[in-house]
């Protein structure tokens, strides 16, 4: 009887390192099948037709405008070193291949605004990004190439150099400019004091009185990309406000934006309104707490937040 139960613990010591082997060798195979199967610009290249080496004008116009930008700010720490035409994107496959290319852990972005340099980092998605801020950055670049990416898109490799050695990107385009690249998409420029205006106006016997506030984002090669800010407008007599109305807004190309804006006093010494601004660029996400009545940025993207009150005088 013992030698019995000595052969049911030895059939069964093999059984488990027999499933154990099988399991081993099952997961070998899947990281070899993933390493196998990830995706390339080579298969990117196959999903499209060929086209001219050469860019159209306005594209390298911009091109050479967003290097300006880079040296006048960066210096050297980023150069561009050329570029290298895929082809226009041809079918649905190839706008997939796309999504996935560029929000891959392992590509290159560039993130923050050009006139903070704090702000300012480059690098591996994966690296720069983890956890929540990841998915955020990668959701948001899949979204964009959804919605700006169609067939008949021109792409190309933009060949960058850093310290570090070199390294590219996809550039996205068409006759009429960049429509995104992860570097030049991914920064922004923007005056973080903003520009102000205002004015007095008289009709009868009520004058009015309005104070503009905004902050505009540009793209590197400096054509407009967004806008937030707000106007606070007070009407009074003499020294006595009887009223107050305050309008916002914000918008941005290829981002994410939100601007909320109340009155807090409309009659009296003064007008006051509150105000919630944000923008950013895809890879982050902007949020509204109305209870605070404030705008807040989450993820790593270019941004520019600003909460704050606004109080006019007679």
């Amino acid at each position: 009887m013992k030698k019995l139960v000595t052969a049911f613990k030895l059939m069964a010591v093999l059984s488990v390192l027999s499933l154990s082997s099988c399991s081993d060798e099952n997961n070998e195979i899947s990281k070899q099948e993933a390493v196998q199967t990830k995706i390339t610009t080579a298969d990117l290249q196959k999903e499209t037709t060929s086209i001219s080496q050469a860019v159209p004008s306005t594209v390298q116009a911009q091109l050479d405008e967003s290097q300006k930008s880079l040296e006048k700010y960066l210096k050297s720490d980023i150069q561009m070193a050329g570029v290298k035409v895929i082809g226009q994107i041809s079918t649905q496959k190839g706008i997939e291949i796309s999504k996935s290319l560029i929000s891959d852990k392992d590509q290159f972005i560039a993130v923050g605004n050009l006139m903070d340099l704090s702000t300012v980092k480059l690098g591996r998605i994966g690296d720069l990004y983890a956890g929540d801020d990841l998915s955020i950055a990668q959701t948001g670049l899949k979204e964009m190439v959804t919605e700006e990416i169609k067939t008949g898109t021109n792409v190309m490799e933009v060949i960058w150099s850093n310290k570090n050695g070199k390294f590219t990107t996809l550039c996205f385009y068409n006759d009429s400019g960049i429509i995104w690249d992860n570097v030049l998409g991914g920064l922004i420029m923007m005056d973080t004091r903003g520009t102000v205006e205002n004015s007095n106006t008289a009709a009868a016997k009520v004058v009015s009185k309005w104070y503009k506030e905004w902050w505009t984002a540009n793209w590197l090669w400096g054509s407009k990309r967004g806008e937030m800010g707000y106007q606070i407008t007070i009407y009074y007599t003499g020294s006595s406000v009887s009223n107050a109305d305050v309008n916002d807004w914000s918008n941005i190309s290829l981002g994410k934006a939100k601007s909320e804006s109340k009155i807090t006093k409309k009659t009296g010494a003064y007008g006051q309104c509150q105000y919630a601004l944000g923008l950013c660029t895809p890879t982050g996400s902007l949020s509204f707490n109305a209870s605070k009545f404030s705008v807040s940025f989450s993820g790593l993207g270019s941004n520019m937040v600003s909460n704050g009150y606004k109080s006019l005088y007679p």
